[in-house]
């Protein structure tokens, strides 16, 4: 059984159905067009769907599982804790799949987390499920590099990519294993990061470096729309921007230049070139954020 939150979860659910690992289905959360096409699709394929829309819907949970006693269940992006009237139905029996190494990244967003503080990988981790958010004994860490120039979005397609095959592997992995073996995460290395808020996503051109200023970007591309900020006493959202290795004597947050590119000064004494913005007027490039501006 796979319980899930949406989109982020398609690519393993179609494998595992391919592989026919998969008994049933549960979303939390889901949009309305989500919900409706995953419960289509399952009803075409016999396997048992179930919507879980809100944390109450949640004591709805243990019958249904135990109706349809599937040997593991696999979470992918769950959005509610599953109380432990629900994991008594089996010990080691919730497997989650979290898109972020363990236990440094715990928390609802760690992709946002990973690029923003600029890390070099990410991995999905395996780990058994307890009481809490992301604190179950982990399986393994599956690592994934991260590319230079990545995305929110980028990094997300890819991390969804892998993993399908790692729910695979462990798919094929507990068929024939009478224990898996796992160990508890290490405390002292534990971060849990709350849901980003507003200053979470907006750059503060005083205090943060250009590089610290494109991994913020880059880490808010799409999902909020790029990282907010204020420029000619506008609140905007920079959605994509490049380092410019070139020197300035201006006040971080100052317009340097204007070419193709908005050329905006940061505290390390170096610039950003702004490409694509969103305003009130609409989604522009910043050439035309440029024409509209006494620049």
């Amino acid at each position: 059984m796979v319980l899930c939150g949406g989109k982020f979860a398609f690519k393993t659910l179609q494998l595992l159905a391919y592989e026919k690992f998969i008994s049933g289905i549960g979303i939390g959360n889901g949009s309305e067009t989500i919900t409706e096409a995953l419960e289509r699709e399952t009803e075409n394929s016999n396997i048992e769907f179930k919507s879980f829309p809100n944390q109450k819907s949640i004591s709805e949970m243990k019958n249904w599982i135990e109706s349809i006693q599937p040997d593991y269940i696999f979470c992918i992006s769950f959005p509610f804790l599953i109380p432990e009237s629900v994991l008594a139905y089996g010990t080691d029996k919730f497997i989650n799949f979290h898109p972020a190494p363990l236990p440094q990244y715990r928390g609802a967003m760690p992709i946002f987390e990973v690029l923003k503080n600029q890390e070099n990988e990410t991995a999905i981790c395996v780990h058994f499920m307890n009481t809490k958010f992301d604190e179950g004994p982990i399986i393994f860490n599956d690592t994934v590099l991260i590319n230079p120039g990545d995305t929110y979005g980028k990094l997300t397609v890819r991390l969804s990519e892998r993993m399908a095959q790692v729910a695979l592997n462990v798919a094929n992995m507990i068929q024939f294993a009478s224990k898996i073996p796992s160990q508890p995460q290490d405390e002292m290395l534990s971060y849990y990061y709350e849901k980003p808020t507003l200053a979470d996503t907006y750059i503060n051109w005083k205090r943060m470096t250009g590089s610290q200023i494109i991994a913020l970007i880059n880490a808010c591309n799409p999902w909020n729309t790029g990282a907010d900020a204020t420029l000619l006493g506008e609140q905007i959202k920079i959605i994509s921007a490049s380092l410019l290795h070139s020197k300035h004597n201006n006040q971080p947050g100052t317009i340097v230049s204007m070419t193709d590119t908005l050329n905006i000064a940061c505290e390390d004494n170096q610039q950003i070139a702004i490409e694509i913005l969103s305003t009130d007027q609409g989604i522009m490039t910043a050439q035309h954020f440029g024409s509209l501006k006494p620049i």
